[in-house]
């Protein structure tokens, strides 16, 4: 049966996020300070820029701040190895492909959140209710993303593969039309899309990455910024900033979800929906020795297939001197407030 598709209306805001899908940055934009330094910062739509300035934490800078937007991780990453941007803010899987291809990266800072943003959703119709019934189904999956590895993690943990299964690697624009109009079975995704598509009632959570992927974001940087140490010490007040950004969330949830949605166009519903869900769960945490390991799991799981070329070590792509006094990346994330 063919089902309804979403609304023209619906679809806009991931027409914004999803802006310079191709990989190029979109039109920059500058943030006042102080002296002659100027910070390069890659950032997504409704990203860190964002939530910097909702909370106040863009003033009184003794150097500049010049964004570039990107679509997703990979391109901004891209722009890291070309030494177009300073830093950025990634999920957990980008870095490990970026590692892969031997990209000059350094992951500095990492900050956790709870993972029931990651979701595999079917259809409202659906006839699966577990995850082991997705055998010889169609899910659609971004390639190289974080929903790439949690619906790895997610078969795995029910005896299935990649081999079980029909994937089909989508975009999330183009998942979502395939997604609605039924050409797939199942959706392997993220916040804000997950909350966006129960909120629209187009479908339901079959399982969810908790407890099964580590619920990671980094920022990341270039190798050549980190050895400047005027950069250096401006990446440091900026990581400052943003992790005191980022426990403002949690306290500040409707506040944050109409600053995010006025800034990437989602309606307010959706938006207060994963704020609660996935964004505010984060907490920062140490780039440490478990951290290292969990990401090092991810990358030996796609080595093994084959879509990572050789073996990686993450080990070489991190920096631990912004880690501080910093929790462990041990520690339990807020408890997610989502439905």
């Amino acid at each position: 049966m063919r089902r309804r598709l979403v609304p023209a209306a619906l679809l806009l805001p991931f027409a914004l996020l999803l802006t310079a899908c191709g990989g190029n940055s979109a039109a920059s934009t500058d943030t006042d300070g102080q002296g002659s330094l100027t910070l390069n910062v890659g950032d997504q739509k409704g990203g860190s820029e964002a939530i910097l300035r909702a909370a106040g934490e863009l003033e009184n800078l003794d150097y500049k701040i010049k964004w570039s937007t990107f679509a997703s991780g990979p391109p901004l990453l891209e722009a890291v190895n070309a030494k177009a941007v300073d830093i950025g803010g990634v999920g957990n899987t980008p870095p490990v492909f970026a590692a892969g291809a031997g990209s000059k990266i350094t992951a500095v800072a990492a900050f956790k959140g709870t993972s029931k943003g990651d979701a595999i959703l079917v259809p409202n119709d659906s006839k699966l209710t577990r995850p082991e019934q997705l055998k010889g189904r169609s899910i659609a999956v971004a390639q190289g993303s974080s929903a790439n590895y949690q619906l790895v993690a997610s078969l795995k943990k029910v005896g299935l593969s990649l081999g079980d299964v029909k994937v089909k690697y989508l975009q999330p624009a183009d998942a979502l039309a395939a997604f609605t109009a039924g050409k797939v079975d199942a959706w392997a995704v993220w916040d804000p899309y997950t909350s966006q598509v129960l909120q629209s009632r187009q479908g339901r959570i079959l399982t969810t990455g908790d407890g099964i992927t580590n619920g990671l974001t980094f920022q990341v940087a270039a190798p050549s910024a980190l050895q400047d140490k005027k950069k250096a010490a401006a990446i440091k007040d900026y990581l400052e900033r943003l992790r005191r950004a980022t426990a403002w969330v949690h306290d500040h949830q409707e506040e944050w979800a109409k600053v995010w949605a006025k800034d990437t166009g989602l309606p307010y519903e959706v938006a207060l929906a994963s704020v609660k869900r996935t964004n505010a769960t984060r907490i920062s945490v140490a780039v440490d020795k478990p951290l290292v390991a969990s990401e090092q799991e991810i990358a030996d799981t796609f080595t093994e297939l084959k879509l990572i070329p050789t073996k990686v070590d993450f080990g070489e792509f991190v920096d631990t001197r912004y880690n501080g006094d910093l929790p462990p990346s041990t520690t339990r994330a807020f408890a997610s407030e989502g439905s």
